[in-house]
């Protein structure tokens, strides 16, 4: 029986959601780390699924390399547990990103086609405007410290961590933070984060400040100890004020590509009523006010407290947007909103679920415009829709986090006939 340490030579079919590729050996299936599909490799098992069902492993030798392998860019690239895809090129990582987005949306969602048109012909994987090469885009990042205080990040599946003296995808303004330069003894992990209004900010956790956070650059804020908790981030035209540990997309692109593509996918017309849906800091409400103009209402829903703080702030000169600090499924239910015509759903990577889904059904708006983090979470989501009658009238991915396998996916959900 093929166990932990083994060493096998096997052929890599396709890509699988995760960052794997397939392969498989005396009948069962392998998730391999750092293939692509085509290659003969020999890889290392890694670890066991429950009861044995499929295997683990990681490439520790390319027998026979695709013409899409490149070399990684990041000498770390192999250990580290968050760069699936830098052994891939560029263009290639987004089509195999868009081949998992359209496996999700048929394995469980039930969606063949669009409109008439073939997934393949229709879902794609797009860059965001200003991304040549995939690197140096991250500005949110949270360090792992060793035991002997480095700086580094954990191994997949893993909470061995690997010292780094660099990231390649770190933001130029979060490399010259040059908290991967100290040593941090006591220290658990620091967040570190690099607004693109030039706002710095590093919090070690646990929370104490010693002296490593004191020899970080004097521009950059520790809460405790200087400066603020936040950052601002400026898209759409406004500022917007952040918890340096909350949410803000990492990608400095991001925000308006996200807030650029509902709009012309759910086009709010003046005097509708829009549903926001996990609100956050308020950046669809508050981007989305002027096209349902004063004669409109926008109710945002959001459970963190924090982030309710920093919409009402954000957002205290847009009198059409209503903040409501609740869990959404629980606001859903117990609010009822009436005569609503769109809807804005970007929750977390665990998706919205049944409950939140049917309850939008049941407020019978024209439109959703689904904002997903993770494919099979759309997928399975978008086949509670469907049960109730409503269809999938467009999917579009965006590359917001690459050489990863990591994804944005926006969908349009409308009404149809059945519904």
């Amino acid at each position: 029986m093929t166990g932990v340490g083994d060493r096998l030579t096997v052929e890599i079919e396709a890509i699988a959601h995760g960052g794997h590729c397939v392969a498989r050996f005396d009948g069962r299936v392998i998730f391999v780390r750092h293939a692509l599909p085509g290659e003969q490799v020999e890889v290392v098992i890694s670890g066991l699924g429950p009861k044995g069902r499929y295997l683990q492993a990681d490439v520790v030798n390319v027998v026979s390399p695709s013409a899409d392998r490149v070399t990684p860019a990041c000498q770390y690239a192999s250990d580290c547990g968050g760069c699936d895809f830098q052994h891939v090129r560029l263009s290639r990582q987004r089509e195999l990103k868009a081949q998992v987005l359209r496996e999700q949306l048929v394995r469980l969602g039930g969606v063949e086609e669009i409109s008439g048109q073939s997934l393949e012909d229709c879902i794609h994987v797009a860059a965001v405007p200003g991304d040549t090469d995939g690197l140096n885009w991250r500005t949110r990042v949270r360090y792992a410290i060793d035991s002997a205080g480095r700086v580094g990040f954990r191994r997949h599946h893993s909470h061995a961590v690997v010292p780094i003296e660099s990231c390649a995808l770190a933001s130029t303004a979060l490399t010259d933070m040059k908290v991967q330069d100290l040593q941090w003894p006591t220290t658990r992990d620091v967040i570190a984060v690099a607004a693109n209004s030039g706002d710095r900010v590093a919090i070690p956790e646990p929370t104490h400040v010693g002296t490593p956070a004191r020899s970080l650059p004097v521009d950059v804020a520790i809460p405790g100890l200087r400066g603020r908790g936040w950052v601002r981030e400026l898209a759409g035209g406004r500022e917007w004020r952040v918890a340096a540990d909350g949410f803000w997309q990492v990608h400095p692109g991001a925000a308006e590509a996200l807030v650029a593509y509902v709009r012309q996918i759910l086009q709010p017309r003046p005097g509708e009523h829009l549903l926001d849906l996990y609100s956050g800091v308020g950046l669809f409400a508050g981007l989305l006010a002027p096209d349902v103009g004063p004669a409109g209402l926008i109710d945002a829903v959001e459970v963190s407290i924090t982030a309710c703080a920093d919409a009402r702030r954000n957002l205290h000169d847009v009198p059409t947007v209503r903040i409501h600090q609740a869990a959404v499924d629980t606001w859903l239910m117990s609010s009822r909103p009436s005569d609503v015509d769109i809807v804005v759903l970007d929750p977390p990577r665990g998706g919205a679920g049944r409950r939140v889904i049917e309850s939008i059904v049941d407020v019978a708006p024209r439109a959703v415009a689904y904002v997903a983090c993770d494919p099979a979470a759309l997928g399975r989501d978008i086949g509670y829709a469907r049960a109730r009658g409503w269809q999938v009238a467009s999917v579009r991915g965006f590359d917001l986090f690459p050489m990863t396998h990591h994804m944005e996916a926006v969908a349009l959900l409308v009404p149809g006939a059945g519904a």
